[in-house]
């Protein structure tokens, strides 16, 4: 499947959203809160677009399954970063931030590993629920003190990003479990493989 596909074409649009997330941390104003949380829920939105289209469309490809937890992980982890490095997040509110940081990597390294091995673990739907969360949470956290003033915006925010950490080391551990058993597996039992993506 080409590059230029809708389904690839809105993965690397999350990707390349990334940069301006990223700007609008140096910009000033309630306005420009509201607009990184738009551009934040836009990307988001197309994770389970592509996919979505993807599928209905018979258009699932390798360059697909390779960049889509790319972009995901790219735009979680860059949006964490600027909410800790301009003290959006803090305190204790770090941890959960770091949990997810943390899984994220676990799972790429691990996700690497298997692949090497022609093994997948599929999705779950725990998984899936984790992800929604931690993008409501972030969007929550990216408004912050521009919130309506009747709603704990960022009260809301911060105990969707503790749920959030919670999902991310129960779904953690089952796919480091999942994977563990295919390492400890002989490789010549692993050759038939799977296609299934890990995520």
């Amino acid at each position: 499947m080409p590059l230029t596909s809708l389904p690839n074409l809105l993965t690397l649009s999350r990707i390349l959203a990334i940069p301006l997330v990223v700007a609008t941390f140096y910009i000033s104003g309630d306005s420009a809160r509201w607009f990184c949380c738009a551009l934040f829920s836009a990307a988001g939105i197309t994770d389970w677009l592509d996919g979505h289209m993807a599928r209905r469309w018979e258009q699932q490809s390798e360059l697909g399954r390779f960049l889509d937890p790319i972009a995901d992980k790219l735009l979680v982890s860059a949006t964490l970063f600027m909410l800790t490095a301009t003290g959006r997040i803090s305190g204790l509110i770090v941890l959960p931030a770091l949990v997810i940081l943390c899984r994220e990597i676990l799972v790429s390294g691990l996700r690497e590993y298997l692949a090497g091995l022609s093994v997948g673990v599929p999705v779950s739907r725990l998984a899936k629920w984790k992800t929604g969360i931690q993008m409501v949470a972030i969007g929550f956290l990216i408004v912050g003190d521009a919130g309506w003033r009747l709603v704990p915006v960022v009260a809301i925010g911060e105990v969707l990003l503790w749920l959030a950490a919670l999902l991310t080391l129960v779904t953690g551990y089952d796919y480091l479990w999942a994977g563990l058993s295919h390492i400890a597996r002989p490789r010549r039992a692993d050759a038939a493989g799977e296609t299934q993506r890990l995520a």
